[in-house]
């Protein structure tokens, strides 16, 4: 039964995958999209990479202020250009779209003036650090016409999208709880804290799963290596239909962990990223009393099975992100991890700080 079960949920999840890979998005690509890329850091040379193996999407600058990076992107790139004025970039008729990679303090400003000039956008994470200029930035892509895509990479995850299969096909039930690991020994940050950098990707996707924004978060922290700048955080999540969510996020941890475990009322789920098989294992689970016969609350027991690996279908998040976001700027959809979506990921993180700042009391989560 499960295994026919799972069939199914294969079925869906190809297809859930092909909707930014089907013959709708290749038949409206007969224009060639002018990409820029800011920032060559550690992301920004993959971005390069995948939108140069999109069909109709041309890569033509590169630009960061450091030349040491734009000497080695221009020896991998030789064929693109190569500029350290960033906002001459941002201001030439000749780019349609920008693609930025730069610290998270930077992305009001630059994204901010991306817009004002015409030009769609795919901002990494988070979009910026302050509710407010999240909104602005939302407001102005949508004034303009413009699609506004931020870097929430892990919604473009197979196994994530395996998990979201899962929770929408009522495989799971009623969700209950989900909790999130994200530990790595660095690298360490300094313009933000743990919980933009690590947490934000679990925010995101936990928003994600529940197509809800959380009513209100705890959060604690500790600023171990940096002060004033939390490397470790646990943060706690209530979301409105009364699922709660909880984090754990550090670079202060010897062991690289990428996990979630869902729990609804009839099955639960579990991602590891870093599993050598299926990411995403399935448990059936049911409810037993301890004696065959009572019923009470004190008297029985959660029962699960060994669990069954879902079968994933492969693909590289980042090429299926860089899809999705030349798609909305083509068919000017509303897309995945869209401006609105954003917003909502950065009012949680606004919350979470100012949790951290008082020491984890509670604080709600502004509504729209």
């Amino acid at each position: 039964m499960l295994i026919t079960r799972l069939s199914g949920l294969r079925v869906r999840f190809f297809q859930f995958i092909s909707d930014i890979r089907n013959d709708r998005f290749r038949a409206a690509m007969d224009q060639t999209i002018r990409v820029a890329v800011i920032g060559c850091g550690y992301w920004g040379p993959n971005h390069i990479r995948n939108f140069s193996q999109i069909d109709n999407c041309e890569v033509v600058c590169i630009a960061d202020l450091c030349e040491q990076r734009l000497a080695e992107i221009h020896r991998r790139f030789p064929d693109i250009c190569v500029s350290n004025k960033p906002l001459e970039v941002l201001e030439s008729s000749d780019i349609d779209a920008v693609v930025i990679a730069t610290p998270t303090l930077t992305h009001f400003e630059l994204v901010r003036l991306a817009l004002q000039s015409g030009k769609h956008i795919l901002c990494e994470k988070p979009l910026c650090t302050q509710t407010s200029e999240a909104s602005e930035l939302a407001e102005l892509a949508k004034s303009n016409g413009l699609t506004l895509v931020v870097g929430h990479v892990f919604l473009f995850s197979p196994g994530i999208v395996c998990l979201k299969s899962l929770v929408d096909s009522g495989r799971l039930g009623k969700i209950r709880t989900l909790s999130a690991t994200r530990t790595n020994l660095g690298p360490v940050r300094t313009d933000v804290n743990a919980s933009f950098d690590l947490a934000s990707h679990d925010v995101s996707i936990f928003n994600w799963l529940l197509n809800s924004v959380p009513i209100e978060v705890s959060a604690t922290g500790g600023s171990f290596l940096k002060s004033g700048n939390e490397d470790t955080v646990f943060v706690s999540l209530s979301y409105p239909e009364g699922q709660i969510a909880g984090i754990h996020a550090s670079w202060l941890n010897p062991r690289k962990v990428r996990q979630i475990t869902i729990a609804g009322d009839t099955g639960m789920a579990a991602w590891d990223d870093l599993a050598s098989a299926s990411p995403v294992t399935l448990f059936e689970s049911r409810i037993d009393s301890t004696d065959g016969l009572s019923t009470s609350a004190d008297s029985f027991v959660v029962r699960t099975d060994d669990g069954v690996a879902v079968p994933i279908e492969s693909g590289e998040p980042l090429r299926l992100q860089a899809e999705c976001f030349v798609d909305g700027i083509l068919t000017e959809k509303i897309v995945r991890s869209g401006s609105e979506f954003a917003v909502g990921v950065v009012r949680v993180l606004d919350a979470v700080n100012k949790s951290l700042e008082l020491r984890g009391q509670p604080v709600s989560v502004p509504l729209d």
